[in-house]
């Protein structure tokens, strides 16, 4: 008869802090990627006026990223430790939670961005600073996807 896991507060803010920190980091270099592909590939129809608002978020997107992903990378490294000591971590509802809610979003996100490509494309109205926003957006949810997606598979076979 399995034992039932007790999560710990402990357990439960370093999985939010985890999941937190990967979505402000996922959020904060695609809004970077997006603002120098402004800059590359300016809009025709704007003026250079919205240039500083350009600069404005790089610098925001920097300092997050400079902030946050350092936290993430700890606490997947705190949380990785922790797994490796007590095994059945890995099974708290908390982390499934997340886990699969993060899975879930990511779907979402894909799918609504595949969308949105593909009624832009029917509709002639594709650029290629349009191209790679889009492209952007699949790379970093399809990276978060795929990773979460392995480790609930490599989970399994434990």
């Amino acid at each position: 008869m399995p034992t039932k896991q007790i999560t710990s507060p402990k357990d439960v803010f370093l999985h939010l802090l985890s999941i937190a920190a990967l979505y402000t980091s996922a959020g904060s270099f695609i809004a970077l990627v997006f603002q120098y592909i402004n800059i590359y590939l300016p809009d025709p129809l704007s003026g250079d006026y919205y240039l500083s608002g350009v600069y404005s978020t790089i610098r925001w997107s920097i300092s997050s990223l400079i902030v946050v992903f350092p936290v993430y990378i700890w606490s997947m490294w705190y949380l990785s430790k922790l797994y490796k000591k007590s095994p059945d971590k890995k099974d708290l509802r908390i982390r499934k939670w997340l886990v699969y809610f993060t899975l879930f979003a990511a779907g979402l996100i894909i799918i609504g961005d595949t969308k949105i490509l593909i009624n832009n494309l029917l509709s002639g109205e594709l650029t290629i600073r349009f191209l790679f926003k889009v492209l952007t957006i699949l790379f970093v949810t399809g990276s978060v996807f795929g990773y979460y997606l392995w480790d609930i598979k490599s989970n399994r076979e434990l």
